[in-house]
């Protein structure tokens, strides 16, 4: 088969083994989850600020909540009151977390709990009533604005054992313990154009106290339009799209930004400075992960009273439900017996759980079953495990890791080097460390980097065939192990980091739900 058909092969079977959900980076992956869109975790970003003046900060974003229709109203898309959304940072090598970053959020009726009332009926007989509406009126941010209820969260940081250490609360710069998250964007008439909505969401980035920090930090909460690019109907359409399209570096953008471009998502962005995430042995690489974890007892009310929380009630220990640090690794690499285990797990914890999946690969064995084209052929794939499991060496392997797993267990995390200067915006380059941009994906990730198409190349043994300055990124590979690995596929939706906003909270503001006539 010639390599140019390889990739329709690849781009097939990925729809195939999505079984349905969504090929996005972490978007309902797994059978659970699709239960319980408020605490899906859909993407997790964790880069070097290169927002001008912030060197010497590193910017963590979780997404939760995915596929968010704009008009999705009346309720819209508050997070969760009974889960704990959490960042978990790595930063010896151990694979456990060492610092937590936790979210707590609080929904409440205004107006003594019943929300916005109108005045109906005539005189004599009238009586308040409740509207059905998030609002009644247009919304600036002022105290005074016409809102049924509030969004609020706290936040706290853990040290040590996400359950068990040190637990403090981060507070606001200027004093307070309670963070306030703005509305979605209903639509024009209610929050003005997207210039306005913007300039409202800004009034609720925070400046933060971080426990143990000198140097105050930064964190927003709120609607964004889903950042993560990647062509669905194009994939799920029998891969709708000729083979000279898709393994052509110079269509990588053909299809724009995908479809996910509309839809949004609810974004926790958070901005600490370095030297409070790392390791006072002067370790500077450092690994992320995002969960979010319920309640494991929920009991539904048959006969709810009014308010927010009417219908249930929470009890017991946290259990996880949620898990996203490298993308796409549950949604392509984790067989679908395994989804929710996954989601369930700790990096600590995968050696012994999922290391098949990333030795012994299922997608280049499936394109060479089904379509005849020849799939590396180094076992164990241990490209993959240093792709995934243990950092690229030189570039984000933790110094004691010295071997493949070497002084430190195999675990699957975003791994970001804090000593590799960001690249600013304008000059960052879209395959990241592949291109030779080390400040890049899988060095961390970034807005603009385009995981789709590193990963696809990745699997086929991309990292076999590095040259170079990158020759040190091939790890167990023999001449002809990947006669695929030089292929440019692509999967026709690509964006650029200026595409986004070169600021925190970086997310470009959401979609609104109308606009104005």
């Amino acid at each position: 088969m010639p390599l140019k058909k390889i990739s329709l092969a690849v781009l097939a079977v990925l729809a195939a083994s999505a079984a349905g959900v969504s090929l996005a980076s972490s978007h309902r992956e797994a059978p659970f989850i699709t239960t319980q869109p408020k605490v899906d975790g859909s993407d997790f970003y964790l880069f070097n600020s290169y927002e001008p003046g912030r060197a010497g900060f590193v910017t963590m974003i979780a997404n939760y909540l995915p596929l968010q229709d704009a008009y999705g109203g009346p309720n819209y898309f508050s997070l969760d009151s009974n889960a704990l959304y959490e960042i978990h940072i790595d930063n010896n090598g151990d694979a456990a977390e060492d610092i937590t970053f936790q979210f707590r959020f609080k929904n409440t009726l205004n107006n003594g709990g019943n929300g916005i009332t109108l005045d109906i009926g005539p005189d004599g007989a009238r009586k308040k009533v409740a509207i059905p509406l998030r609002n009644a009126g247009g919304i600036s941010g002022a105290a005074g604005d016409p809102l049924a209820y509030r969004e609020e969260y706290e936040m706290f940081i853990v040290r040590g054992d996400r359950r068990t250490g040190k637990r403090e609360q981060i507070t606001m710069a200027g004093g307070g313990t309670t963070f306030t998250k703005p509305i979605d964007y209903i639509g024009e008439k209610s929050l003005g154009n997207a210039a306005a909505y913007d300039a409202y969401a800004g009034k609720y980035v925070y400046g933060i106290n971080i426990p143990g920090c000198s140097t105050p930090g930064k964190v927003f909460v709120g609607q964004r339009q889903d950042p993560f690019p990647v062509s669905l109907g194009t994939i799920f359409d029998l891969v709708n799209a000729p083979a000279a399209v898709i393994t052509s570096e110079s269509n990588a953008a053909a299809f724009g930004a995908g479809q996910i471009a509309n839809k949004n998502v609810t974004s926790l962005a958070v901005e600490v400075p370095i030297n409070c995430l790392t390791a006072e042995s002067g370790e500077k690489v450092i690994g992320g992960w995002t969960t979010a974890s319920l309640r494991q007892a929920r009991l539904l009310n048959g006969k709810p009273d009014s308010g927010l929380q009417a219908s249930e009630k929470a009890g017991g220990a946290w259990t996880q439900v949620s898990r996203l640090g490298m993308p796409l690794v549950n949604e392509v690499v984790i067989g679908l017996k395994d989804k929710d285990k996954f989601n369930a797990s700790k990096p600590k914890d995968d050696a012994a759980n999922f290391a098949d999946y990333v030795t012994h690969p299922t997608l280049p064995a499936l394109v060479e079953t089904l379509f005849g084209a020849k799939a590396p052929t180094n076992f164990p794939r241990t490209d993959l495990m240093t792709a995934f499991l243990t950092g690229l060496p030189t570039v984000n392997r933790p110094g004691n890791v010295t071997g493949l797993g070497a002084g430190g267990p195999l675990a699957e995390m975003l791994r970001l080097n804090t000593g590799i200067a960001a690249t600013a915006a304008a000059a960052q380059n879209s395959l990241g460390v592949v291109a030779g941009d080390a400040a890049g994906f899988p060095n961390g990730r970034r807005l603009g980097d385009d995981v789709v198409d590193v990963s696809l190349r990745v699997a086929m043994g991309a990292l076999c065939t590095v040259t170079g300055a990158t020759d040190t990124l091939k790890v167990g590979c023999k001449p002809g192990d990947a006669p695929a690995g030089g292929v440019a596929f692509v999967d026709g939706s690509r964006t650029k980091a200026t595409d986004y906003r070169t600021a925190f909270p970086y997310v470009n503001p959401p979609l609104p739900g109308a606009k104005n006539f």
